[in-house]
């Protein structure tokens, strides 16, 4: 008869089966960032060729050689400005912005413990569409505050609120969801409000395109101030990686490992709050890049954040570049809100996500 394992030789077994698997996914981290990295500049390249004007990559590249002080391009003022100012700028911001998105997504369900949370569950969004709204419609700011500063402040506030209603709610996890909940429902109703009451025909169908997600405006400001602020949150959430992972024990077992749970969570929300207003004043409200990216990286590389995040911003930026590159092609000349074609691509993406998590328990 063969004797049955030990609980002893199970652990170990079932340790050193941890072990190589980290291991392995260590060993791949790098090629596998190597292979993200050339896939964006790949994706990049190509997008900006796609669309009615006939651009190979061969003028691109020439295009941004001579705007950077080399040889002159050789072709016509407004071909080159179609690569230059149009779809150069929106195509790094749609790069951007999925890398942010992403991030914070990665960051959020892992210090919330929530495999829901995304960078909207803080009612972030809801706060950038209400102050957008506020200045297209009743002309908030009286001329000085624009349509991005205008979202700016209608995030802070909603952040705000949130941090002050789950701060005195008691300021735990499920409090600081619950809490993005209420905010989001309020700032919604108040969008909704004001479109219904004050706007026209023509100006509810451009916020309306606005809250479903827009890169058209896309300009080299947007995509100076979204990544210099992405840079920094990078930084700083990559700091607290190993924090992160101590998250994922729970609260009292990152407690007991040395971690200030209650300035982390400020810290981290605070920071993926201001990343994901940034990016919403800029590009709209761009749903399910936050929720999906970071379950399908996490299959491939594992739990640890030195690994999850650096992948995770690369996976969000080549997707959001190939979602916005669809947006505006597939009904060329009409484009469509590049929140639509995330959303119908990551409701099934997300729905294979449950089912292999279920299958995997």
């Amino acid at each position: 008869m063969t004797p049955a394992s030990s609980p002893a030789s199970t652990s170990a077994a079932s340790g050193a089966s941890g072990s190589a698997s980290a291991r392995s996914s260590r060993a791949l981290t790098p090629l596998a960032g190597a292979a993200g990295v050339a896939l964006l500049c790949v994706s990049v390249a190509l997008a900006v060729t796609l669309g009615p004007a006939d651009i190979r990559v061969a003028d691109a590249w020439s295009v941004v050689a001579a705007r950077l002080g080399g040889e002159p391009s050789g072709l016509s003022a407004i071909r080159e400005g179609i690569v230059w100012d149009l779809r150069l700028p929106r195509t790094l911001l749609a790069a951007v912005c999925g890398a942010g998105l992403a991030v914070c997504g990665a960051v959020m369900q892992s210090l919330l413990r929530n495999p829901l949370a995304d960078p909207f569950v803080l009612g972030v969004s809801s706060g950038a569409s209400t102050g957008a709204v506020a200045v297209v419609v009743l002309g908030a700011g009286g001329g000085l505050v624009s349509v991005t500063g205008g979202a700016f402040l209608g995030a802070v506030c909603s952040f705000a609120l949130v941090l002050l209603l789950s701060h005195t709610l008691g300021g735990s996890t499920d409090r600081v969801v619950l809490a993005g909940v209420a905010a989001m429902q309020l700032f919604s109703a108040l969008t909704s409000f004001v479109v219904m009451t004050a706007a026209d025909a023509e100006t509810t169908r451009g916020v309306l395109f606005w809250l479903l997600g827009s890169l058209g405006g896309a300009d080299w400001t947007d995509v100076g101030a979204c990544a210099a602020v992405l840079a920094g949150a990078l930084l700083v959430c990559g700091g607290h990686a190993r924090t992160l992972d101590a998250f994922a024990f729970g609260e009292d077992a990152a407690a007991a490992l040395g971690v200030s749970v209650a300035r982390t969570r400020l810290v981290l929300l605070s920071v993926t709050a201001l990343l994901t207003a940034v990016l919403v004043s800029s590009a709209g409200a761009i749903g399910f890049v936050g929720l999906v990216l970071p379950h399908a990286v996490r299959a491939l590389t594992g739990p640890g954040h030195a690994r999850l995040l650096p992948l995770t911003a690369l996976a969000g930026a080549v997707f959001l570049v190939w979602a916005d590159t669809l947006a505006r092609t597939v009904l060329d000349p009409q484009e469509v809100p590049v929140g639509v074609v995330t959303s119908l691509i990551g409701v099934p993406a997300f729905v294979l996500v449950l089912y292999r998590t279920r299958s995997g328990r």
